[in-house]
């Protein structure tokens, strides 16, 4: 029997209606939207269709936006400065620091100046720890989606055998970790690992986030496994999803999988800093 296909795009859009009830509701109680402040350092297509995009999604549920366009010559103590800006501003709930940024610029300095407060792409070190440690905090966005679709989908991660293909430190790497804090037995796979069939084969939940297409062929995955495909390249992901499907007992497709629940976690995160704003 086929695979159960993991809508993302429907639990996104759900997440997204709900964040505007509640949205409206404290704009007409008085309160200020929330506000969420993007950062775009030079002129990569792809980032700024992404920083697009989610504007675009962030004004359709109600919230405020600031845009700040840097260009490819900033500095890192530039943006240093606009990020600490942005972070002391009252009415700034949340900062995204689209990634990439150039080559001249230190990205993780840039990251660790985001106030702890404002993570609500959940990508400092505080906030890798607090969400290592399961105590709270703001998730990295794409692995906090993962999660919330395997909730949805009733998928109990407690003792689960579970491979992350990939130790990207905004995707692998935090979502490994996220795994292991509820519960989960979690291999990390990458460049290096010897024999990923193997891992792979055994693995009850397997998430790929390499954007390698055609990594892993639908003939490794376990029968009756959940396999979130969490790679991207020109519309495809790692894993071979004809054939994958017809082993598994749950998939996300690529497109309308993983990619949706990204910016419905990335809002709804700016909105729990809202709450605590205002």
């Amino acid at each position: 029997m086929p695979a159960t296909l993991i809508d993302g795009s429907a639990l996104a859009a759900a997440t997204l209606d709900r964040i505007a009830a509640e949205v409206r509701a404290g704009v007409d109680a008085g309160l200020r939207p929330p506000c969420i402040a993007t950062v775009l350092v030079g002129g990569d297509p792809a980032s700024h269709t992404y920083v697009r995009m989610k504007v675009r999604r962030a004004q359709a549920a109600g919230l405020a936006t600031r845009r700040v366009d840097l260009p490819d010559t900033t500095t890192t103590e530039r943006l240093l400065t606009t990020i600490q800006a942005l972070s002391a501003d009252p009415e700034i709930d949340g900062i995204l620091l689209q990634h990439p940024v150039p080559p001249q610029v230190d990205e993780r300095a840039a990251f660790e100046a985001i106030a702890a407060d404002k993570d609500v792409d959940g990508v400092t070190f505080a906030s890798f720890a607090r969400m290592a440690e399961g105590s709270g905090g703001f998730a990295s966005a794409t692995p906090g989606g993962i999660l919330r679709l395997l909730d949805e989908y009733g998928v109990e991660l407690p003792g689960i055998e579970a491979v992350v293909v990939g130790q990207g430190p905004i995707l692998g790497r935090p979502l490994s970790a996220l795994l292991a804090a509820h519960g989960a037995t979690v291999t990390s796979c990458h460049v290096l690992t010897k024999d990923l069939r193997s891992h792979v084969e055994r693995a009850e939940l397997l998430v790929s986030a390499v954007g390698r297409p055609g990594l892993i062929p639908g003939d490794w995955v376990r029968p009756g496994a959940v396999v979130i495909d969490a790679g991207y390249d020109h519309g495809k992901g790692d894993v071979d999803f004809e054939t994958a499907k017809e082993r598994a007992a749950l998939i996300t497709p690529v497109p309308g999988g993983v990619g949706p629940m990204t910016i419905a976690t990335l809002l709804d995160q700016t909105v729990q800093a809202w709450r605590t704003h205002v």
